[in-house]
């Protein structure tokens, strides 16, 4: 999960111990008489995902056990948005929340979700070796699919970031559309925030690295242009394996750049790879919001249509290890 920049700057959720998105989201039988309970599959500061099997149906999901004693008021209202995010959604690129259980008398509140098992995206690129243009443009197509339907229902993500999009095993097939090489499915809602409810946009929040200027500045209101801005941010990195913005440390040269939106395109990572993918990043990775692409508009980018780039490996063969690379350092870093 991301975190916030600043101050909060007035946005401040009134404490609600029993939600009404929980009430109406909630099932009337105890997660253990509908699923078999399964292995551990993850570990965070409050809560443990297991490996569920419904009973009747087989299908597996991810059970989301969350230690209610442990959630502090902020802890709670960021579940809350998630678990409100998450059923106002229902799309191929998007995390899928079956039900949530919370009985009063359970210590235990339990999301049910979506078991998507070939983990992150940045781990199943490297699984398959190297990749090429073409290949990273399959990849952002869903992304766009997933942030563009956020958006049209009324919902900024604000944490957009290659740890928050997981990925299938392999190629899968709904409803007659095809998804390759994997289905594409973003997660991690707890930042997320619904901006059709008259309520502004204005607390700092997200990963550093993937902010949008706007966040930074926290000059005001801000727009979905955030989301739009991580979406560049993470096309760049698919195509070389490291940040536009460097990688120096020092949080305030890093903001320094994002605000002056000062990258560039470097060779020779970036000899190779089409003048129409540098075109989509630049129409992203703009200061002004306003003049930043939609997810509409990214949908039209002849970028996407993937008539252009090679099939050559990205980065001359070595995109899988500077992946490798950059991932763990950004993980390193974010134990700091």
């Amino acid at each position: 999960m991301g975190q916030c920049l600043g101050k909060d700057n007035g946005e401040k959720p009134a404490p609600q111990p029993e939600p009404e998105v929980s009430k109406k989201s909630v099932s009337a039988n105890g997660v253990e008489d509908k699923y078999e309970i399964g292995p551990e599959m993850g570990k965070g500061g409050f809560s443990t995902v297991k490996e569920g099997t419904n009973k009747v149906t087989k299908e597996k999901v991810a059970l989301k056990f969350v230690e209610k004693s442990q959630l502090t008021t902020s802890d709670s209202v960021l579940l809350d948005r998630e678990i409100d995010s998450l059923k106002k959604v229902i799309h191929p690129n998007i995390l899928k929340l079956v039900e949530v259980f919370n009985e009063e008398s359970d210590p235990h509140m339990v999301l049910a979700m979506e078991l998507v098992s070939g983990g992150e995206l940045f781990y199943k690129i490297v699984e398959g070796g190297n990749y090429s243009e073409k290949d990273a443009v399959l990849i952002m197509r869903q992304v766009i699919d997933g942030v563009a339907h956020l958006h049209t229902e009324g919902i900024c993500h604000r944490d957009l970031k290659p740890e928050n999009l997981l990925c299938t095993t392999g190629p899968e097939e709904i409803k007659g559309k095809k998804y390759e090489p994997y289905r594409i499915v973003i997660a991690d809602f707890g930042l997320s925030k619904s901006f059709d409810s008259g309520d502004a946009l204005v607390t700092s929040c997200g990963t550093p690295e993937y902010v949008a200027p706007e966040v930074i500045t926290a000059e005001g209101e801000y727009t979905v242009a955030v989301d739009m801005w991580s979406v560049g941010v993470i096309t760049y990195v698919l195509l070389c394996g490291f940040s536009p913005f460097g990688a120096s440390g020092d949080a305030s040269v890093l903001f320094d750049k994002i605000i002056k939106a000062e990258f560039e395109f470097p060779d020779p990572e970036w000899t190779n790879i089409s003048a129409q993918a540098k075109d989509f990043i630049s129409k992203l990775l703009v200061k002004d919001p306003n003049d930043r692409y939609s997810a509409e508009q990214c949908k039209q980018h002849e970028w996407l249509s993937g008539t252009f780039g090679s099939d050559a490996p990205l980065a001359g063969g070595d995109i899988a290890r500077r992946i490798t690379q950059y991932h763990l350092k950004r993980k390193e870093e974010n134990k700091k």
